[in-house]
């Protein structure tokens, strides 16, 4: 009686396991997955595109706005921006078009930088612009009409029941916002492709006026752009880049000094530009450590995450100062004081947004040299192209070889709104393709990042011969 009991309770068992299993293996199938096939970066091939020290010069020089103190205002900037001279800028600005840009020189700008990629990147998947079920495109200031998403479809004939998607307005963080949404729809429409492009309008948004909180965007910003494939399709896992493990979004729009602080307006004298104010960092850090909060349990082990909470209950108790235990792995400031990010991170891919913004993120994450190499070589190479910038970075990556098979790839971006996009990638395979660092990358890192505008030009900046110096601008300005 008793051996039949245990054998009918073995059997019960032995049933509810493999219904608990099967359940879990039809959730599994049925969960949504994020897979990135490949992607492009955009690299004009015309090298009368690139704006060089001399070429920077002339450009500021134009604008009759700017007095002395705001050249030496100007001349500060770009030597310290970690800046080179071989970023690119829209053709209207460099031909002296900027401050009355036409609509199709608007819409030149955008079809070069969007066809040109998305040609490379049909070419290179062999995906036909037919097989897209969904097509989502970021520009934050040029929203024509039709809209850009229209034009892409125009030019590819693509199908008439494709998901177009047109996002402005969403600042350098877009393409995060626009991978959420490809994510979001990839839950309804299974066994689909996705195309993410990324870029920004500069040509008809460049500041010609003299408030310096506005004029230290034509300092920082240049033209780029990317195009991502993205799938669903589990059978195309082992062809793909990246795995998307998980992505956080926080907006702190409501907070009237974080709104303000990177913000599209017009100055006293109408001209119209994008102001940054010194409210941005406060307001990076405060959203970075709440975005954080949300993110960190998502990706790392457990192991980290109980020794955070051993060590900070240990800092309660004992009053210890911020930052008492040790720079490896230990106690910090920074977003979430005491955690590890290595422990689930291998890769930290951050927004090239300016070389305070690199710094500052370094400093709060405790991240080394060759943890911020790829984002600084990034900005000096294309500087800051908005929500492509990343791309630029994680290109770098791939170049220098050093993603692997398995590791674990952190994205971290700021935008205006004020947000903060951040999203953790898996690498599925070793990755060396070439990419838009092929010609280049040899030479980088430089041994040295100092941009030689102040050797060329520092005699502007002598407070100590005002009334020379004076004279010799005004002249240089007006011829």
């Amino acid at each position: 009686m008793e051996g039949g009991l245990t054998m009918a309770l073995c059997l019960i068992t032995l049933l509810f396991t493999i219904f608990t299993l099967f359940k879990l293996l039809l959730q599994w199938k049925n969960q949504s997955c994020c897979y990135m096939l490949a992607y492009q970066c955009y690299k004009p091939i015309d090298p009368t595109r690139k704006l060089n020290t001399d070429s920077c010069v002339k450009i500021v020089l134009r604008n009759k706005n700017l007095g002395l103190d705001e050249y030496r205002f100007l001349l500060k900037t770009i030597v310290s921006s970690g800046i080179g001279e071989h970023t690119y800028a829209p053709k209207n600005v460099l031909e002296g078009h900027e401050e009355n840009p036409t609509l199709n020189e608007a819409v030149a700008e955008m079809d070069d930088i969007i066809f040109d990629t998305l040609d490379k990147l049909f070419a290179k998947t062999l995906v036909s612009p037919s097989d897209i079920k969904i097509l989502v495109v970021s520009v934050s200031l040029f929203s024509p009409s039709p809209c850009l998403t229209s034009r892409i479809v125009n030019r590819y004939k693509m199908r008439e029941d494709i998901k177009a998607f047109n996002l402005s307005g969403m600042g350098c963080s877009a393409s995060i916002v626009a991978i959420d949404l490809v994510n979001n729809l990839f839950k309804c429409y299974d066994n689909s492709y996705a195309i993410v492009v990324a870029t920004e309008s500069m040509g008809p948004n460049w500041y010609v006026g003299k408030e310096k909180q506005m004029v230290l965007s034509n300092c920082l910003f240049r033209s780029g752009g990317c195009s991502m494939l993205f799938t669903n399709k589990r059978e195309l896992k082992h062809q793909a880049m990246l795995k998307l493990n998980c992505l956080v979004r926080t907006h702190l729009g409501a907070n009237d000094e974080a709104y303000q602080c990177c913000i599209q307006v017009e100055d006293d004298s109408g001209y119209r530009g994008f102001r940054l104010t010194k409210n941005l960092p406060k307001a990076a850090s405060k959203i970075f450590a709440m975005n954080l909060r949300v993110l960190v349990p998502k990706i790392l082990p457990w192991r980290e995450l109980f020794r955070y909470v051993i060590a900070n209950s240990f800092i309660r108790k004992n009053k210890l100062p911020k930052g008492a235990m040790g720079a490896k792995g230990g106690l910090r400031q920074g977003p979430i004081i005491g955690l590890n990010l290595k422990t689930g991170v291998d890769h930290f891919c951050i927004h090239p947004g300016g070389r305070a913004v690199i710094d500052s993120v370094g400093k709060s994450l405790g991240l080394n040299a060759y943890d911020l190499e790829p984002a600084r070589m990034a900005l000096h190479r294309f500087g800051n192209t908005s929500s492509a910038g990343f791309w630029y970075v994680f290109g770098y990556m791939e170049a220098k070889k050093r993603l692997k098979k398995g590791e674990r790839i952190l994205m971290i971006s700021f935008g205006a709104g004020f947000k903060c996009n951040n999203c953790a990638w898996e690498v599925v395979r070793d990755l060396e393709d070439e990419n838009v660092w092929k010609d280049c990358i040899d030479s980088y890192p430089p041994q040295c990042l100092t941009n030689p505008f102040m050797e060329k030009y520092s005699w502007i900046y002598d407070e100590s011969l005002n009334f020379i110096r004076n004279k010799d601008f005004n002249f240089i300005k007006n011829n």
